[in-house]
């Protein structure tokens, strides 16, 4: 019986599956493809999307976690064929890697940009609607790394990677900012009952303002507007 087994066992279902030879060609082509589609989908999809990995690297681990995972559990998926996968993405990791290196376009092209999000305690605005990313998260963030308001940021990077690079002024240097505590924005105010300090809400534009009509904001044109904080940071 196990002779029987062995004798008609098919070597070229093991490693091709139930393909032919010529479709080993189009595996090369369905693999570039796919490896182009996976990168073009993640840089529409955002840096947040691949926080503290490059892009490359999910790339990688999607398209040979894949090409491994197949020929285990589809009898019809061939171990040559999964293979030529490995060694297609190998290739391409490679040679974009090079090229990405010798070229500071491609890298730009490929990894995206670090861009700043807040500059001297005010939102740059048009760089922070590029990036898939909501306030409350944003804020979340910060609140992490010990941030209460915004006056307390000289400047705040999205880097490649996705996390949030965060420089901060010097107690003495501290300014009055947007605060960014929980339900701190919820009551927002256009109409101002005490003179001092109060930030937009959309852009964090902060300024001194008197008891009255609290105007539009001269950075973003926004109304809305609650009291600044300029407490010290605390770690």
């Amino acid at each position: 019986m196990l002779l029987t087994t062995f004798l008609n066992f098919s070597w070229k279902e093991l490693f091709l599956g139930t393909e032919d030879w010529g479709f080993l060609l189009e595996i090369v082509l369905r693999t570039i493809i796919m490896f182009l589609t996976i990168i073009i989908s993640l840089r529409v999809l955002g840096k947040r999307g691949v926080k503290q990995l490059s892009i490359f690297e999910l790339v990688v681990i999607i398209g040979l976690g894949s090409a491994a995972g197949d020929p285990m559990f589809y009898k019809e998926v061939g171990i040559v064929s999964s293979i030529i996968v490995f060694v297609v993405i190998i290739i391409l990791y490679s040679t974009i890697t090079f090229l990405i290196g010798r070229f500071k376009k491609l890298e730009n092209l490929f990894e995206g940009k670090a861009i700043c999000l807040i500059e001297h305690g005010v939102f740059a605005i048009d760089n922070f609607k590029k990036e898939n990313l909501g306030s409350d998260e944003f804020f979340a963030e910060l609140r992490v790394k010990g941030v209460s308001h915004l006056g307390q940021i000289d400047c705040a990077i999205e880097e490649v990677s996705g996390e949030i690079s965060v420089f901060f002024n010097e107690d003495e240097k501290v300014k009055y900012g947007l605060p960014i505590m929980l339900n701190s924005l919820n009551d927002p105010i256009q109409n101002i009952q005490i003179s001092g300090h109060y930030s937009c809400t959309f852009c964090g534009f902060t300024e001194k303002k008197k008891e009255g009509s609290a105007g539009s904001c001269k950075n973003c044109g926004k109304k809305n507007w609650v009291e600044a904080s300029n407490k010290i940071r605390v770690t």
